[in-house]
């Protein structure tokens, strides 16, 4: 990395623990560095991005890997919101659907958002890290 690119940031939003323990160990293989921060639900996730644009733009992510579903706040009313607080005008962040479900209804409803890059099935793996960031340089160690 040179001096002047920053590491990727990611925003997790994902109610399983264990699953995001997983996502974080993942990512950090080929990106030792990344910032990941994880949300238990959309609510969380959609407040921390308000702040972060309103008052830490710097800090703006340039990733969320989000469930579908969640308690308080699920993935699709996240995107809504998303989308009704027009938070991101600029298109600074890519949205993935990181979902168990295998439903068509579901892929097809990701679809819809233009906001979603997306939809990619649980669990995650190496391969789909490295299609997910495949335009970002991965950390060789």
């Amino acid at each position: 990395m040179n001096v002047n690119q920053k590491p990727v940031n990611i925003m997790l939003v994902d109610d399983d623990e264990i699953n995001n323990f997983i996502t974080v160990k993942l990512i950090r293989k080929g990106f030792a560095d990344a910032e990941i921060s994880t949300y238990l639900n959309g609510r969380l996730a959609i407040n921390r991005l308000k702040d972060i644009f309103n008052n830490h733009p710097e800090q703006v992510p340039d990733y969320i890997l989000l469930d579908i579903n969640m308690p308080i706040m699920n993935g699709w009313e996240f995107l809504e919101e998303y989308k009704s607080s027009n938070l991101d005008p600029d298109k600074r962040i890519t949205i993935y659907i990181l979902s168990s479900s295998v439903f068509s209804n579901d892929i097809e409803k990701a679809r819809s958002f233009s906001s979603v890059a997306n939809f990619i099935s649980k669990p995650l793996n190496i391969e789909s890290i490295k299609e997910v960031f495949g335009g970002v340089k991965v950390h060789a160690g």
